[in-house]
């Protein structure tokens, strides 16, 4: 089988052959029937044997191959044939019956038959089970192991047979391969340590390698191989190669697949979709290939799991997922472990539990990937779990867990599972630590869920059984956790769905501490189960959106709108709080009528209750009494809403109906802890003042409350703890024993109010107690101080707020005792004159402390209103002129800088008013001081303040004035200097004016020349060119005038650059009429410019003539090199001016035209100065044979030289051409001479073109 499979014998160097590697299945090469031969006659007879008929009991046919001596081919033939039809067992029988037969045979001779007994064992181990069926003996057992060992001894025996025998390398690759598989993944190994797995599968890798090696690189199931071993080490790139070079060689190979392997790979390196599609081609190469099927399955089980439960697409790729591809691998191979394992999850669920566990046990027993035997297991384990089995079931997720390396490479699923058995058990201890350990393995919401709820539930049981144990630590993990999770379901790539009774357990949770974020859960909630009522009972017909959810919210549940509106109650939010209460109400009648067995008479008493409770809290009385009152006709026994009717009935009438109430209802429910509260709060303010305190009658109720009731009652401990503070703050401090005394009564006050603390830590009123002692007693402002901050969240009263003011003002920290001041009257405080007196008096300390008379203002501004509330207040009298005093001596301690006549004279007023009041509190009934002491105040404040205060106004006047005279010299010398700048401009405008206006008229007179200079030039221009143009006669074409040639007309022309003498003295000529020309404008001779007269012979190819240039000629050109005279050089163009080119219109730009004869002539601009060099030698070409001509080349008007087939012109032309040159310079001349400005420039620019400039 497995010689020939591949198509060449397996280690072999022979060639692949395409007919067989990529079209020849398995054992093709068996053929259909085979002839013994018969020994022992002469004839050749031989038996027949059909191979596709075999009898089940291969013994005879052993004894024929025995009895005739058949070769080793024959017995290795019938085995395959055999296991061609799966009956591996009669095929491992022939085998040892052969090898029994050769055993006289050399060991070599049997390599044959040994190699193919080892394959037929490693077929063996992949289709037995993992473990020992139950009930069958040890020694009878035929599982994986066994067969294992078997090949193991027979590829030992071929190997001392021949070590070098290429099909025992691919054998003992496979082996170690499947040994690795019986081998789960090692825990955590120590440093240094060996895992056993990872060993073997390198052994494997070995042997992969040495068969390929062998082979010369060519056998591809060795390379499959290694690609399957890479794949097991967790290499899925290498093992990705692998698999694409045996599919890039074999492209047609199906047996086995490339492209499973391929899928596998890419899948495991995140390439979900690239593997579908590998796994979609193996399935087109062939539609009946069971594992491309079953591994699609899993695809579309992942990609369902891409959305929520809810959604329709979760169910529709769940649907196609089983239906289509798993149940029809199923059919295809009943016993294929990973087809079992998932087919197991899609009964789970369903409560089919005896198909689940014979799945499972098939995934179990018959797979050689450990991850399907843990998926085995874990469907056991569920399947225990639902039966409540949890022994079994705890079992089941450990060898789920160890299936896959345990520790932590185990299963997460399993690992969760053994969690929740050991929370079945009652090992809470022992769940939270292995949930600790998954999660900081992975933050999985479950895990976190569940250790999150088992934290809560340890502080839901200390709350309830009023134990004193701290849980802040387990307060602040559950609340960590369950936060952690909630997070996790905003991220959309989850698919998370929302759970209510986390949600509930974090209201539960955050209830105490923080109520707002308990509020936000539960209305979470509410929105949850909003989202889930049908469509049907939404109220479609009304079209107020808010009326529709008002209506919609009665179908909630009762008890999570009472809880939310008692959190909105909490917040303040009375009007919010009594519609979800009504809402309530509604809810459970709607509910009593759905569910009539159902008694709602509870959540309509507590509902009822809590709405009264709004009514109160808004002022409505009446309804709160109606409520109350329909409560105690359905409950007479009902003592809380009793209680609060007496209240209100004390709030209406403290002197008639309220008193009477409370006596009746003290009366009857004497021992009620609530109504003896009640009664302590009434003789709080009803009770008449003592300075013995045993005397007092609040004092001899709580005392008789906590005696004979309850020594733990909080409420009668604080009252007792802020009696003792009251009494101690009025004690008298004069001597050292009353000192003593008042410290004791303060530390007296301290043992009711922590006691108080000790049995409810969140008790606000019992913590400000003990925080006011602090500050009066001890002196300890900052202590004091953390806790009134502590409590100012919690305990949202006025007090708190003036407390904090008070410590405040003691630590000087005025901008913060102003604030809490202040806050104090925006509560309930706005007509209460001691805040105010307050807050006058840390204005006047930050005034004295910063000397700012603005602070004492607002003092006297506060002392005053004070006043005004209670005029009847001496000590608010005296606060007034005390102030009034002390910013008479702030406003005389000032420099005069720092303060203005009108505050010293308000001052002076203040100041007499003080005297008066001083004298007035002096004289009444019981002064805040001693009379003695108010009048010899009044006494300083007329004698000595009053003169200084005089004096100040005085000296105030003369500082004033004296800075009023200052100022306005300083005043007046500025206004003159602003006057004089302004004066200075406008002469610098008018001269700048005065000067571009003769700038402008001295333009237009140059511009006026420059212009009649032109138009000159262009008359001689004109006529010249009239001169030298004339009519021929005979065709009566207008032709150039020729000029007649002095010299032998023999003579040789000269060659490009020579000069003559005629040429200087032309040159000098035209310098001395440009002389003439500019002698006017610039007496200074003109520097000498020297021009070389050259010739340029443009060859084209056609009948044109010459072309000449000019070029410079002096230091710069040598250097240089030749420029073409047809760039104008700055000398030539002045300011940047362009000059017209020679033409009858004046108007034709710089370019070569063609005359009616056909000669080429180049227009150019005029140079300023017309400059020939004498200078050079006059008969260079004499030694030529060449004549020195009798007259100069003329040159044109242009710059360029006439040809030398024309004759010269007349005198008179030339003379016309200097006089034009001598005119053009005179132009330049007077341009260059104007100023170099915008105007000029534009000016200019407008000449040139009238000129027909460029």
């Amino acid at each position: 089988m497995a010689a020939t499979q591949n198509g060449y014998l397996n280690g072999n160097s022979q060639s692949l052959t395409p007919e067989i590697t990529s079209e020849t299945p398995r054992f093709s090469d068996i053929p259909s029937a085979i002839d013994i031969p018969v020994g022992g006659t002469d004839t050749d007879e031989a038996v027949e044997i059909d191979l596709e008929q075999l009898q089940d009991d291969p013994t005879e046919l052993c004894t024929v191959l025995e009895n005739e001596g058949a070769a080793k081919h024959l017995w290795l033939l019938f085995a395959l044939a055999y296991a061609k039809q799966g009956k591996i067992d009669h095929a491992i029988e022939i085998i040892q019956k052969g090898l029994s037969a050769m055993s006289r045979a050399s060991p070599k001779e049997k390599l044959g038959l040994l190699s193919c007994l080892c394959w037929m064992y490693l077929w063996k181990a992949r289709e037995a089970p993992r473990m020992i069926p139950e009930g069958q003996l040890v020694s009878e057992a035929r599982n994986k192991e066994y067969y294992l060992q078997a090949a193991t001894t027979t590829l030992n025996e071929a190997t001392r047979a021949n070590p070098a025998f290429p099909p025992l390398y691919l054998a003992r690759g496979v082996l170690s391969l499947l040994r690795a598989s019986l081998q789960p993944p090692s825990k955590t190994l120590t440093p240094g340590t060996a895992d056993e797995r990872i060993e073997t599968l390198r052994q494997a890798l070995k042997s992969f390698n040495d068969a390929l090696k062998v082979s010369g690189g060519r056998n591809m199931m060795a390379v499959l191989g290694r690609a399957r071993t890479q794949f097991s080490l967790g290499n899925y790139a290498d093992a990705l190669d692998g698999y694409q070079e045996v599919l890039a060689k074999l492209p047609r190979w199906t047996d086995p697949d490339p492209r499973i392997g391929i899928g596998c790979c890419l899948w495991q390196l995140g390439y979900k979709d690239e593997a579908k599609v590998a796994w979609e081609r193996a399935l087109e190469m062939d539609p009946n290939s069971k594992i491309p099927i079953i591994l699609l399955s899993l695809f579309y089980l992942h990609d369902s799991n891409r959305h929520p439960p809810n959604d329709p697409m979760f169910a529709s790729t769940y649907k196609k997922a089983m239906t289509e591809y798993t149940q029809k691998a199923y059919k295809l191979d009943k016993e294929l472990p990973l087809t079992c394992a998932t087919f197991g999850h899609y009964f789970l669920p369903r409560k089919a539990f005896p198909t689940v566990e014979t799945l499972a046990r098939k995934a179990i027993e018959y797979t050689d990937v450990n991850a399907i035997a843990s998926d085995g297991w874990y469907l056991l384990a569920r399947k225990e779990h639902y039966e409540e089995n949890f022994s079994r079931a705890a079992d089941y997720y450990n060898r789920a867990e160890m299936a896959r390396g345990g520790a932590e490479k185990g299963y997460f699923p399993a690992k969760f599972g053994m969690a929740q058995m050991q929370v079945k058990v009652g090992d809470r201890d022992g769940a939270k630590y292995r949930l600790e350990k998954m999660i900081h393995q992975q933050k999985s919401p479950e895990a976190m869920s569940l250790l999150g709820t088992l934290y809560a539930e340890e502080i839901f049981a200390v709350r309830t059984s009023g134990s004193k144990e701290d849980k802040s630590t387990e307060l602040k993990k559950a609340i960590g956790l369950l936060e952690t999770v909630r997070m996790q379901w905003k991220d959309p790539k989850k698919h998370l769905s929302p759970d209510e009774s986390l949600l509930l357990c974090l209201a539960r949770l955050y209830e105490i501490d923080q109520p707002d974020k308990s509020m936000q859960c539960l209305q979470q909630v509410e929105q949850m189960q909003l989202d889930q009522i049908k469509k049907d009972i939404h109220p479609e017909d009304l079209e107020d959106e808010s009326t529709a959810e008002a209506l919609l919210r009665e179908n909630l549940l009762p008890q999570l709108l009472n809880n939310i509106a008692c959190f909105q109650y909490q917040a303040d939010k009375n009007e919010i709080a009594r519609d979800s209460f009504q809402t309530a109400l509604n809810a459970c009648i709607k509910l009593g009528e759905k569910d009539e067995a159902m008694d709602t008479d509870a959540l309509v008493t507590t509902t009822s209750y809590n709405l009264a409770r709004t009514y109160e809290a808004a002022g409505l009385l009446d309804e709160a009494k109606k409520v109350y009152g329909g409560l105690l006709e359905r409950h007479s026994d009902y003592t809380d809403a009793n209680a609060r009717l007496t209240y209100i009935a004390l709030r209406q009438s403290p002197s008639d109906e309220g008193p009477k109430s409370l006596a009746k209802l003290y009366e009857t429910e004497s021992a009620d802890l609530e109504v003896r509260a009640l009664f302590g709060w009434y003789l709080s303010r009803a009770k008449k003042r003592t300075q013995n305190i045993a005397e007092d009658q609040e004092q001899r109720h709580y005392k008789h409350t906590l005696q004979h009731y309850d020594k733990h009652d909080r409420y009668s401990l604080t009252g007792m703890g802020n009696l003792y503070l009251t009494t101690a703050r009025e004690m008298r401090r004069e001597s050292g024993e009353d000192k003593e005394k008042r410290r004791k009564t303060y530390e007296r006050a301290v043992e009711f109010l922590d006691k108080a603390l000790q049995l409810d830590s969140k008790n606000a009123y019992a913590a400000q107690g003990i925080g006011i002692a602090l500050a009066d007693d001890k002196k300890d402002f900052r202590t004091a101080l953390q806790v009134f901050t502590q409590i100012r969240d919690t305990l949202r009263d006025s007090s708190v707020n003036i407390n904090l003011g008070h410590v405040y003002t003691e630590l000087k920290q005025w901008s913060r005792a102003i604030e809490n001041y202040e806050a104090a009257l925006a509560k309930d405080r706005a007509g209460d004159p001691n805040v105010l007196a307050c807050l006058g008096r840390v204005w006047l300390q930050r005034g004295k402390s910063e000397q700012q008379i603005d602070a004492m203002k607002n003092a006297l501004e506060y002392s005053n209103r004070a006043l005004e509330l209670a005029p009847e207040g001496i000590h608010f009298k005296f606060n007034v002129a005390f102030v009034q005093i002390q910013l008479a001596q702030l406003i005389y301690t000032l420099p005069e800088a720092k303060r203005t006549l009108g505050e010293v004279q308000d001052a002076a007023k203040g100041l007499e008013q003080a005297i008066e009041s001083f004298l007035e509190i002096a004289q009444s009934p019981n002064p805040p001081y001693h009379k003695h002491d108010l009048e010899q105040r009044a006494n300083m404040g007329r004698n000595t303040m009053r003169k200084q205060l005089d004096r100040a106004i005085q000296a105030q006047k003369e500082y004033e004035q004296k800075n009023a005279d200052k100022l306005q010299a300083a005043r007046q010398a500025r206004e003159a200097e602003m006057q004089k700048r302004e004066e200075a401009r406008k002469r610098k405008e008018e001269k700048e004016l005065e000067h571009k206006k003769k700038l402008k008229e001295e333009r237009q007179v140059d511009l006026e020349k420059a212009r009649q200079v032109a138009e000159k030039v262009r008359e001689e221009e004109k006529a010249k060119d009239e001169a030298e143009w004339s009519m021929d006669d005979e065709t009566g074409e207008k032709v150039k005038k020729a000029r007649k040639r002095k010299g032998a007309s023999g003579g040789k022309r000269k060659k490009k650059g020579d000069e003559s003498d005629v040429e200087g003295s032309i040159g000098r000529s035209t310098r001395e009429n440009t002389a003439l020309a500019t002698d006017e404008e610039d007496s200074r001779p003109a520097p000498k410019k020297k021009r070389r007269l050259e010739r340029k012979v443009k060859s084209t190819g056609k009948q044109y003539k010459s072309q000449e240039i000019i070029v410079d000629s002096d230091e710069e050109d040598e250097d240089s090199g030749v420029q073409p005279t047809s760039q104008a050089s700055p000398q030539a163009n002045g300011n940047g001016r362009a000059q017209s080119a020679a033409g009858d219109d004046g108007d034709t730009p710089m370019r070569d035209v063609e005359d009616e004869r056909g000669e080429d002539v180049v227009r150019r601009d005029r140079k300023k100065n017309y400059v020939l060099d004498d200078d050079d030698d006059e008969d260079e070409d004499e030694d030529e044979g060449s004549a020195p001509p009798t007259k100069p080349t003329e040159i044109e008007e242009d710059g360029s030289h006439s040809s030398n087939d024309k004759t010269n012109g007349t005198a008179d032309n030339s003379d016309h051409e200097l006089d034009a040159a001598a005119a053009k310079d005179a132009a330049d001349a007077v341009m260059d001479d104007a100023p170099s400005t915008p105007a000029a420039d534009e000016s200019a620019a407008a000449i040139g073109d009238q000129n027909g400039g460029t």
